[in-house]
């Protein structure tokens, strides 16, 4: 096994450069969720090993050949960008109103890199590339995935997926057992009350300060309802509503997000939230339009997959944290569970106070992260052959 990763480590070597040239390449060019077949042939094409199988309309399953034995191993990474203006000002930056603003680049490269350099090797293992759409939108590319059953066709039990992370230090890797992203849940609340002139409020129902006292309340949500332990965090991304200042509308809405950590507290959150919305509602005369978009569970990393990783990716040379958690929510939570386990690791890009976020416009992170990500996406492989890494 160390020999193993030694091999691979120096054939990895030798494909960065092209990998780097790729996602310049793929950043320049980036599509939208749902119509990244383009993507997929790029891609595809770097790895070399034909078109695959393809998934969820613009995915592909491209698998490594070889007679390995064994259930196989796939390595993810997404392939869409997001609806974002790019501002980095980087020679291959998109000009499109498109961007790869969530790394998604970097983790195609990786893996072309990753996989590459193991075409020379002796696997174990099969090695499947799993080439996804639709991470950023739901219905998801990943639920897609696993609803099919493919991954079970190819006798898939451990998915593996890396992604960058600006808020980790660069060189070190998160590998954490149990939860380490959140569930997500949008809801559009449409409140109808009683418009008219600004100057007679005796004789409306406001919508707009019933909306705004919602706004306030729902953060009692977390606060409140759910054991602080394990935290929630509810969110308003727009509220929209009038069209005058002395015009007091007859509607007013709000678009927002829940978020958990624990799934038990999911169904209680969301009966919550119901209550709260209602409640506000009537206590300022109006009537409530409550509609939630259930998105994605929680992402739960297979415990003896992280600690696995921990020790190879310690090997590789990898600083290793085993705290790190967040309340950002990926699809890759379905890879986790029921016919297959998933282990997500978080790779760190830098100074943790003073980078910018993920779906930042100015986010774009040096090109060696490839080389960050594709020992993570090893790692991760070679945790799978350890004692328990067995689905």
């Amino acid at each position: 096994m160390t020999d193993l990763l030694t091999s691979w480590r120096a054939a990895l070597a030798e494909e960065l450069p092209a990998a780097v040239e790729l996602r310049h390449r793929l950043h320049a060019d980036p599509r939208a969720s749902g119509d990244e077949d383009d993507t997929a042939r790029v891609v595809a094409a770097a790895l070399g090993l034909g078109e695959g199988e393809r998934v969820a309309k613009t995915g592909r399953l491209i698998r490594l050949p070889g007679d390995h034995p064994g259930p196989a191993v796939a390595l993810r990474a997404e392939m869409d960008a997001l609806p974002v203006t790019e501002r980095t000002g980087a020679p291959w930056a998109s000009g499109s109103g498109l961007m790869h603003a969530c790394g998604h680049d970097v983790h195609l490269a990786a893996l072309v890199a990753v996989v590459r350099a193991a075409r020379g090797l002796d696997l174990p293992r099969p090695l499947v590339a799993l080439l996804q759409p639709r991470e950023e939108t739901s219905p998801s590319g990943a639920f897609d995935i696993v609803e099919s059953g493919v991954l079970e066709e190819h006798g898939v039990d451990t998915v593996i997926g890396a992604h960058v992370q600006p808020r980790l230090a660069y060189g070190v890797v998160s590998a954490v057992p149990g939860p380490v992203n959140a569930s997500t849940d949008e809801f559009e609340v449409v409140l109808h009350g009683q418009g008219g002139h600004a100057g007679y409020p005796h004789l409306l129902r406001d919508p707009v300060l019933a909306l705004a006292q919602l706004v306030v309340s729902l953060q009692q949500l977390a606060s409140r309802r759910i054991d602080p332990v394990h935290g929630a965090v509810c969110s308003i991304g727009r509220i929209q509503a009038g069209t005058a200042a002395n015009v007091v509308p007859n509607t007013a809405s709000a678009l927002g997000s829940l978020r958990l950590m624990r799934s038990v507290d999911r169904e209680h959150a969301l009966e919550a939230l119901a209550e709260i919305v209602h409640g506000t509602a009537r206590a300022h005369g109006c009537t409530a339009e409550l509609r939630i978009s259930p998105c994605e569970p929680v992402l739960v990393n297979d415990p003896a997959l992280a600690v696995a990783a921990q020790e190879w990716l310690v090997r590789g040379g990898a600083d290793v944290d085993v705290d790190f958690r967040s309340f950002g929510a990926d699809d890759f939570a379905h890879y986790c569970g029921g016919e297959s386990r998933g282990l997500m690791l978080f790779v760190g890009l830098g100074d943790t106070a003073g980078a910018p976020s993920l779906h930042d416009e100015v986010f774009l992170p040096e090109d060696g992260a490839v080389a960050q990500v594709a020992g993570a996406l090893m790692a991760g492989y070679l945790a799978a052959l350890e004692p328990g890494g067995y689905a």
